[in-house]
């Protein structure tokens, strides 16, 4: 098993910034891919960034250009460095990561983000 935990959500004014965290820990599989997913109310999930082992990304087009997302191999955590922050942006944002040997698919709580126009 993989525990996620998220951190760094909350309210800001548009064009602002946040930085979201997430750590892993756990049974010591290897981590694979590292993922940003965010939920709006009443839509449905979607990936905002990922990124690999070897540090390839990749950005939904809202985000490109503003968002950027990294991740830490030896303290298995990832980020997401949010600038330029509209109001649709707002959502319940997810950390998501693939691990062990069969890739399973973890998931964090989740942390809101609230941006204000």
């Amino acid at each position: 098993q993989v525990q996620l935990v998220e951190s760094g959500g909350g309210l800001v004014q548009a064009g602002g910034s946040l930085r979201l965290s997430c750590a892993a820990s756990g049974s010591g599989f290897s981590i694979h891919t590292m993922d940003w997913y965010r939920q709006a109310t009443g839509n449905q999930r979607e990936l905002v960034a990922g990124i690999t082992t070897g540090g390839s990304t990749n950005y939904a087009t809202s985000v490109k250009g503003r968002f950027t997302i990294s991740r830490d191999n030896a303290n298995n955590t990832v980020y997401l460095q949010m600038n330029s922050l509209k109001p649709e942006d707002t959502g319940v944002y997810f950390c998501s990561v693939r691990a062990g040997p069969y890739y399973h698919q973890y998931w964090g709580q989740g942390t809101q983000v609230t941006v204000s126009s």
